[in-house]
């Protein structure tokens, strides 16, 4: 029931910030108010139904402009989502996390992450620094503007949301395209076909908003509590985790996307959602 519950959400959020159907239909993107406003998850500003704007582009936009001031507004915004939500973003209101996940459903063989490689965990950290704070601020051109060179380079989101729609809709953009949309379209089939056979590869490795949302998960309002009284340490949680986090070890992982399948699937009841300073039943 709560799987169930948590993908009729993730299906009504998606649909909701991209509500703006006449740009799929006329190959625009819409610019109206409410595009000054961030959206939790990551979803490209670009797409043509999107109503609001993603908040790694928006601190890109910023960091990059030649009169770069410190964005209180996304920054603020981030933290605010942040000490709510944590990584409940990522599990529940994040577009592009819903799409990794049905791209899952996909029937195929499918891999856990060997643990060798659980190291590669770090690698979205080192994007958010390097690639949405650093490049961006460092990286100018003679009038000391700079790119949101995750956005430009890597974001397979940008891509599947903006870019293809975008240039498969305008015949002027089909003539300008080059080898950097031969590279976006490359490592978007590339997370396309991860996506298949590992669970959310994109979020696990690349996303450098879950990076930031994972800073909160051990502080924020919504979080995980195990009862010790009741765990025996069984390691059903671990196993069911499709993340690798071992639940009763550390139910506030930095990995954990709370999709709840810990708490489905713990046979004595012992991890349950603390919001604030109220457990809920």
């Amino acid at each position: 029931m709560d799987r169930l519950k948590r993908k009729i959400v993730q299906i009504i959020v998606a649909i909701g910030t991209n509500g703006y159907f006449k740009g799929f239909i006329d190959g625009t993107i819409y610019k109206g108010n409410s595009k000054h406003i961030c959206v939790p998850g990551l979803n490209c500003y670009s797409c043509p139904g999107a109503l609001g704007s993603c908040p790694i582009g928006s601190l890109q936009a910023v960091i990059s402009s030649v009169k770069y001031k410190f964005s209180y507004y996304v920054i603020g915004l981030l933290m605010f989502f942040g000490a709510f939500f944590g990584r409940f973003i990522c599990g529940w209101l994040c577009p592009f996390g819903l799409i990794q996940e049905l791209l899952n459903k996909i029937p195929s063989p499918k891999f856990k992450v060997n643990k060798k490689l659980h190291g590669l965990k770090y690698l979205k950290y080192i994007i958010l620094v390097l690639f949405v704070i650093l490049l961006p601020m460092f990286m100018v051109n003679d009038f000391g503007m700079g790119d949101p060179t995750f956005c430009k380079y890597i974001c397979p989101a940008g891509t599947l949301e903006g870019g293809i729609p975008l240039v498969l809709m305008n015949k002027s953009l089909q003539s300008a395209i080059g080898w950097l949309y031969a590279w976006k379209v490359f490592l978007l089939i590339v997370t396309i076909i991860l996506s298949i056979v590992i669970f959310r590869p994109f979020c696990r490795f690349i996303c450098p908003l879950g990076a930031i949302y994972s800073f909160f998960n051990p502080i924020s309002l919504y979080r995980y509590k195990v009862d010790n009284n009741k765990c025996t340490g069984c390691g059903i949680c671990g196993k069911k985790c499709k993340l690798d986090v071992e639940v009763y070890k550390n139910p506030n992982s930095l990995e954990c996307i709370r999709c709840g399948e810990c708490i489905s699937n713990c046979p004595n009841d012992a991890i349950r959602v603390v919001i604030g300073m109220k457990e809920k039943q």
